[in-house]
């Protein structure tokens, strides 16, 4: 995961969070033998998919036996956290789409704060429906600006 200052950070999970992995959709095919599979982000080939799981979706997959437990649809309402771009390590709900045929597809986000940014639809990565589905580091995923941060800092100091 990626904090707010696009830094990759580690943080503990719990046992049963380390027993499950989310990975985005890529692709979804038909093999010449008409079998069904997706490819996720890390390269993972998983055959005989739902049939409602479709590119830029969300799989939970179980890291013992490779099979997908869930997804999580890439639609309005949904957490999604900007996993490339300049808005790297942010989290927020998903608030509309805007479809550019022949050109990049552009959501708009709404994180935590109320601040609206947009972003090119393959720079999210959905993380859940209402709740995350995995933890979050410190800060939740909401970009202080240069003021709040300062503000922040001097309070810390005077303590």
């Amino acid at each position: 995961l990626y904090d707010t200052k696009v830094r990759f950070v580690l943080h503990r999970i719990k046992d049963e969070e380390a027993s499950y992995k989310l990975c985005r959709v890529q692709k979804v095919q038909v093999t010449k033998k008409k079998i069904p599979f997706l490819v996720t982000h890390d390269g993972r080939t998983i055959r005989y998919p739902d049939p409602l799981i479709k590119v830029n979706d969300t799989v939970k997959v179980d890291v013992a036996t490779n099979k997908i437990i869930d997804f999580i649809k890439n639609e309005m309402g949904n957490l999604c956290m900007v996993s490339k771009g300049r808005n790297t390590g942010r989290v927020g709900t998903i608030g509309h789409i805007e479809k550019h045929p022949g050109s990049f597809d552009i959501a708009s986000v709404k994180d935590a704060a109320g601040n609206v940014f947009a972003t090119r639809t393959q720079n999210i990565f959905v993380i859940g429906e209402k709740k995350s589905q995995v933890s979050l580091p410190k800060g939740k995923g909401i970009k202080l600006s240069i003021h709040e941060e300062r503000a922040k800092l001097a309070q810390k100091k005077k303590q």
